[in-house]
Parts: C-alpha cells; structure tokens; sequence
C-alpha cells in the first residue's frame, strides 16, 4: 500500500478546486433535513445524486460569494461559525482528481488518491445555495494527510474493501457517528459516478440551491486539479441528533474491511499506537 506523503500543512490544495456532490448517500438528505431545499431539482433517477456545489475556488470569480475564496481545508481544527448555529461534521470520501479538457470543456476526471473528509455544515433553513452551509471560514473543513493512492477506480481496485467509519469524543466518551458502511454503498461511485460527475459540471446551471459550475471554472482559468467530496454517509442516531460543541473530537477514518475493524481501530486511536499505513484517518478538535 502506497499512500501520498503527508504535507506538514493544508496548503497543498490552494490551487485546487474545491467541489462536492449532495445526495449521493441514501437517506442522508433526509437526516439532514435538507430534502425540501431540493424539491424542484429533477434527476436522472430516483438514486442519482442531488447536484454538485463549490466549497472552494482557487480564484476570485464575479458573481461568486467571496467566501469561496477563502481556503477552508484543515486536518486538524474544525473552527465553529460566529452566529449561534446548529454545525454537523459529514463523514465522507474525498477524491483527489485531474481535470481534463478538449476545447474549454470538461472530458474527463481522473481520481489519483482518496482520502477521509469531513464536509463539515451549517444546518440552516432557507439557506439560498448549498454553498452557503460548507464554507464559513478558515478550518471550516477537513481532509486527512495520509490520502490512498487508487490503482484504478473502478470494480477490482483497491476501493473495493474499503469502508468508512466515524466518531465523535465528547468529554471522555466516544460515540458513533456515521453508520461504519462500505464505500460501494454510495449510490454512484466508480464510472458511473465519473460519468454524472462530467456531465453535471458542464450542464448545472443557477437553479434552485445550485449554482452555474462551468462559469465558475473557465473564471478560475480552467484548474487541472481538484478535490471532490463525493456525499456524506449516514448518521448513526446519536450523529442524526447531535452537534458540534467547542472541544469536540471528529474522527473519520477510511480503512480496509479486511484487514481490520473500526473497533481495533478506535483502540489503537484511544491508545495513541500507530495506524496501519493503509488507513486514512482525520482527526480535528472543535474550537471557537
């Protein structure tokens, strides 16, 4: 197992472009209560992801809220918003992508490593883009250093045997957070969810919660990298119904289910021993 070699910072993906997916989780949408905010969008089926947002453009681009620009990526902090609001971790997958073009379009995504990410959000009605709810600031997001490389995305690579899994330490008590769910359990992964990906960044317009993505990529000079959230898993109970407080610990981690297990895992989190190399874990401590 080869992994990418851990950056001493977050500034590795400054020029990145910063996208995520919404709705590509059964169920989670719903435990999100963020349903009604997609009532008009109409898809291909009834399992097809919702559409796609920016959480970060490396570039200033008119009619972008500014906030987009501010980089929000951290492996080690998730900083709380300043209004009094209701602030969820989202344990998922991030893809680390080249971008490919042929005549200022979008042909191709290639995916190079993988990685545990928390698509960190404000839960908040009425918001008038997704956007709105991912990127608050500087620590408002997290990707874990120690990403996987992909032999191939596809059935037969690597991503096969991983899964996901997620916790939050409160005090001296860890819980649950995410349901522990294999990767292959997202309702669009490997070609299919390259495909959608390609077609939904060069057909999204300004519609509803979403917003115009190919504009926002030619005004960012058409970036060959990008960071890609592919949809947040679901919550266990207690996740569904419990927020993020100043002094919390996230952890999310990646692993491969056979060879090991979230619970030997979080023992060897709890003991501070060192991980297999072949896990990709984020740890981020909740501040003001």
């Amino acid at each position: 197992m080869k992994s990418l070699q851990k950056q001493k910072t977050m500034d590795a993906y400054r020029d990145f472009l910063g996208l995520g997916i919404a709705g590509n989780f059964a169920l989670h949408l719903a435990q999100a209560g963020e349903l009604e905010d997609f009532k008009e969008i109409i898809t291909a089926d009834d399992a097809a992801p919702k559409g796609m947002f920016p959480f970060y453009l490396p570039k200033r681009v008119t009619g972008a809220k500014e906030v987009l620009n501010t980089y929000p990526l951290s492996s080690s902090a998730i900083k709380l918003p300043p209004q009094e609001v209701n602030v969820q971790a989202e344990p998922e997958v991030a893809l680390i992508c080249d971008f490919v073009y042929e005549n200022n379009k979008l042909s191709k995504i290639i995916p190079t490593h993988f990685g545990a990410y928390n698509d960190c959000s404000i839960r908040v009605a009425g918001a008038s883009k997704i956007s709105d709810k991912k990127n608050w600031g500087e620590n408002s997001k997290g990707v874990s250093q120690n990403l996987l490389k992909i032999d191939k995305f596809s059935d037969g690579g690597i991503m096969d045997n991983y899964s996901i899994c997620s916790f939050l330490k409160r005090a001296d008590n860890i819980h649950a957070y995410g349901e522990d769910v294999e990767l292959k359990g997202y309702s669009y992964f490997y070609e299919k969810l390259l495909d959608w990906m390609v077609e939904q960044i060069n057909t999204q317009v300004d519609f509803g919660p979403l917003e115009h993505l190919s504009n926002y990529i030619a005004a960012c000079n058409y970036p060959t990298k990008a960071i890609i959230s592919i949809g947040a898993t679901r919550y266990t109970p207690y996740g569904e119904h419990t927020f993020l407080q100043n002094g919390d610990e996230v952890i999310i981690m990646l692993y491969n289910n056979t060879t090991t297990s979230p619970q030997k895992l979080l023992k060897m989190v709890e003991e501070n021993t060192h991980l297999p190399q072949e896990t990709s874990i984020l740890r981020q401590k909740v501040c003001l």
